[in-house]
């Protein structure tokens, strides 16, 4: 069987800058299609049938742990990178494959409500191979995409995960509450299986071979020219390297205050979910459906523009002004609670959270692409992602219990409290290794 392709052949991601745009946003709207359904539309029908705030948020928790102990796979995907069929690809489509199966395991749930426990680790069981999905296409990101386009293609990528979010929250909300769960899983199933088969014909070099050979010759091999850049490194080498790179204090402050500024958002954004729908009485599907029409919207226009501005300023100049943005929006907001009742004001303020989140990413993920270390930037810049997904659990986990005690303006005040350290840590960093680079030190970026 042949398996390798003529070096004419299209879909090549390093051949092609539009390609590269193109897959690495289709790549990103598969993983926010289960986030959007199980975070989003299921959170809010499950809000609305009562589920006390503080078991909603121990099923979010549940549903992103495997998120959180992404960086275990990073170390591996580094180390076992020689397929014939290309560096990260076959844990792309391998892992892709896999979360597919775990979504069809959702079939087997009949009511959401009464089986919120089974739920959670089934969709936990789908986290676990998304997250190795996800370790491996930004491992495929740092190695085909080139430093100045790193913007532009991170704005792709989260443009990509928000629209993937917004459908999973407005429509699969709406075939939640028409058609019923057992249509709803299936649809998500069939949306990961089709995207599935269309990276499988994706190739990252021109050189790759698009089916696996378990023949032992020369063509089950990299050629020349690929073994040639293929690093050859012990796991404790890698290890060693890592914890280099995320315990240098430029990586300690940076990304220290860049997850704060995460956790600050997801506080105030599952908090203000159950105020709109549990205390304002609005249906769960109107936050559902505006979140994914108008803040998807907003949110993608807001990781397109910013990753350009991201490219023409500087990543680290535009993630000063962001989170100062955040912190206003947060203390203003929320000291303005009285006025939530007024519907205008109460859905402004939803679509305005979620430009928050895509403008702190296509900022910071440039930043921290940057501070990686050669030779373990996949690893690093996916540990960096793990605890980027962690502080999205945290926030959710946290802002569930405590609105058992306390009101969801309180939260959001605590909120952008915490917005305000992370600029104003951000910006004294950045202050410091900019004077620091201007003097021959170390650049930031």
């Amino acid at each position: 069987m042949v398996t390798a392709l003529p070096s004419t052949y299209p879909p090549t991601l390093s051949r092609s800058r539009w390609l590269r745009y193109t897959v690495f946003f289709y790549l990103y709207v598969m993983q926010g299609i289960p986030a959007g359904f199980s975070l989003t539309a299921l959170a809010n029908y499950l809000t609305a049938e009562g589920v006390k705030p503080s078991v909603i948020g121990s099923f979010a928790a549940i549903v992103g742990l495997p998120w959180a102990f992404q960086f275990v796979w990073g170390p591996l995907i580094d180390r076992y990178q020689g397929s014939p069929m290309g560096r990260r690809k076959p844990w792309v489509v391998g892992a892709q494959f896999l979360a597919f199966l775990a979504s069809l395991s959702l079939l087997f749930v009949h009511n959401p409500v009464t089986q919120i426990t089974t739920l959670a680790w089934l969709f936990f069981t789908h986290s676990i191979f998304a997250a190795v999905q996800d370790a491996s296409v930004d491992a495929m990101a740092i190695t085909v995409i080139a430093e100045d386009e790193r913007g532009r293609v991170n704005a792709f990528m989260r443009a990509g995960f928000l629209i993937g979010t917004g459908v999973g929250a407005a429509v699969f909300s709406q075939l939640l509450r028409t058609y019923g769960f057992f249509n709803a899983a299936l649809s998500q199933s069939l949306c990961l299986l089709t995207l599935t088969i269309i990276t499988f014909f994706i190739r990252e070099q021109p050189d790759d071979q698009l089916l696996p050979s378990f023949k032992s010759s020369t063509t089950a091999k990299p050629n020349t020219a690929q073994r040639a850049t293929l690093p050859e490194h012990k796991f404790k080498w890698l290890f060693t390297e890592l914890f280099k790179g995320l315990f240098s204090t430029r990586s300690l402050l940076l990304f220290g205050a860049i997850v704060v500024a995460y956790v600050s958002i997801s506080l105030f954004s599952r908090a203000y979910s159950y105020q709109l729908i549990r205390v304002l009485g609005w249906a769960d599907t109107s936050v559902s459906v505006l979140t994914g029409t108008y803040g998807m919207l907003v949110a993608t226009g807001a990781a397109l523009m910013g990753g350009y501005i991201a490219d023409r300023i500087s990543p680290r100049r535009l993630l000063v002004v962001v989170l100062t943005v955040v912190a206003v929006y947060l203390i203003c907001f929320n000291g303005l609670a009285m006025y939530w009742t007024q519907r205008p004001v109460a859905q402004t303020g939803l679509v305005a959270l979620y430009f928050m989140d895509p403008s702190i990413s296509v900022a910071a993920m440039p930043v921290l692409m940057a501070i990686c270390r050669k030779g373990v930037e996949g690893s690093q810049f996916t540990t960096y992602m793990a605890f980027v997904n962690l502080s999205d659990i945290l926030g959710s986990y946290v802002s569930g219990h405590a609105l058992d005690y306390i009101s969801a303006p309180t939260i959001g005040l605590l909120a952008g409290g915490l917005a305000t350290v992370a600029a104003v840590t951000i910006f004294l960093t950045v202050r410091h290794y900019s004077l620091r680079e201007t003097t021959g030190g170390q650049p930031l970026t």
